[in-house]
């Protein structure tokens, strides 16, 4: 969607300047003039590269996609055709997704299937998504893919959840600790070396030390400040460049301890992804490379990657995952029953959750090191602050006395 700016008059006579997102201009005015309002000007806003990434907003959160096939799931189960049914849903309050749907509605209406529709915006709508419906609507049980989706964003947005309170606490233990140590550097010790420097008194090494670094701090601290900035912005150009995306997630995976963490929770996400995409009657090569992505790693990608090609070439899957160390031998061991019984997608999402359970045990093992830990960072850092800039007056005090 774009960014347009409208000048618009209401019934009442009164005349705005608002901005909206939209599909397109012709959409946009058609819905305004459709709520009554006289459009003045529409144009679109300049220079919107700038806010966009990829050529196109970004997709809709996966809250709004869950109401959305919540709302659908239902009107569909109770017997309306689609497009009645996006016609009931965009009589409610449509949100972000209003004007879009608003065009997936006409699509459908001028004989375009829904999977077909949803796909003109793979900005909008994950692509996994769009598969999935396609299935739906290949074996005839669209409300049942769907409710496997939102049973799918249910589990997913829970375990992210999760993972999010876990590192909540100890960022703020992080913030804190760093802007207490800031607050003495910048402000305290100033204001000691101005009450030193009045009273002429030679002062120990540690302390002259200390105030040396502060001075400093305070004369280049925008340029350091800068400096990190500049950095931050080569870095981040790096790190979307192939080789760079490369060097990171092969970084990410073999730092001790978080490396574990980081390709469990990518291997989960993989493992309940593949499940749903199975469970949507999608082909395993298909699905596999359809899930591909969700690792989120471009080491792990490209291992798997190697794992699709053996599966192409007739391997089952549970070996082939094997051949490129992806899972844990308990894994595979499930996954290789799973493929024996019949039961893939039941097994794969067991697998996810024994992976979920494990990083939730690890994360709150972390935790509970990490936030005694920072304390008594913070406590050796600051006390050691304070104990410097008091030494002049123990030294004073054992002269006096």
């Amino acid at each position: 969607m774009s960014i347009f700016t409208c000048k618009i008059g209401s019934s009442d006579g009164r005349i705005t300047v608002k901005e909206f997102d939209a599909v397109n201009a012709d959409l946009l005015r058609q819905s305004l003039e459709e709520q009554g309002y006289v459009v003045f000007e529409l144009r679109k806003k300049p220079l919107q590269f700038l806010l966009e990434k990829g050529g196109g907003r970004k997709r809709i959160g996966n809250k709004d996609l869950l109401l959305f096939n919540q709302e659908l799931l239902v009107l569909l189960k109770s017997g309306l055709p689609i497009i009645q049914a996006l016609d009931t849903i965009l009589e409610s309050e449509g949100g972000k997704l209003n004007q879009i749907l608003t065009a997936v509605r006409e699509d459908v209406k001028g004989g375009a299937s829904l999977s077909a529709a949803l796909e003109k915006y793979p900005r909008v709508f994950p692509h996994l998504y769009i598969a999935s419906i396609q299935a739906g609507e290949r074996t005839g049980d669209l409300p049942l893919t769907i409710r496997r989706y939102i049973a799918f964003l249910k589990k997913t947005e829970g375990f992210k959840g999760k993972v999010t309170a876990a590192l909540f606490y100890p960022a703020i233990l992080v913030a804190v600790a760093t802007a207490a140590v800031a607050l003495l550097l910048i402000y305290v010790v100033p204001t000691f070396s101005a009450i030193y420097a009045e009273s002429g008194s030679a002062l120990p090494v540690p302390t002259q030390m200390l105030i040396s670094f502060t001075t400093f701090l305070k004369r280049y601290l925008l340029l350091f400040i800068g400096i990190v900035v500049v950095a931050a912005g080569i870095f981040r150009r790096w790190k979307e460049t192939e080789a760079g995306r490369y060097r990171v997630d092969a970084m990410k995976i073999s730092t001790p301890f978080i490396g574990n963490i980081a390709t469990r929770y990518a291997v989960a996400g993989f493992t309940r992804t593949l499940a749903t995409v199975l469970g949507s009657g999608i082909p395993i090569v298909e699905a596999l490379r359809m899930s591909v992505g969700t690792l989120n790693n471009r080491v792990l990608e490209r291992g798997l990657l190697h794992a699709v090609t053996r599966v192409e070439e007739g391997s089952k899957l549970s070996s082939a995952l094997e051949s490129i160390k992806l899972m844990p031998p308990l894994a595979l061991r499930m996954l290789s029953v799973g493929e024996s019984t019949g039961s893939m997608e039941e097994m794969l999402s067991d697998i996810s959750d024994y992976f979920e359970d494990e990083i939730d045990r690890n994360l709150h093992m972390l935790t509970t090191a990490i936030e005694p830990a920072i304390m008594i960072v913070m406590g050796v850092v600051i006390g050691t602050i304070i104990i410097t800039m008091y030494l002049p007056v123990f030294k004073l005090a054992g002269t006096v006395g």
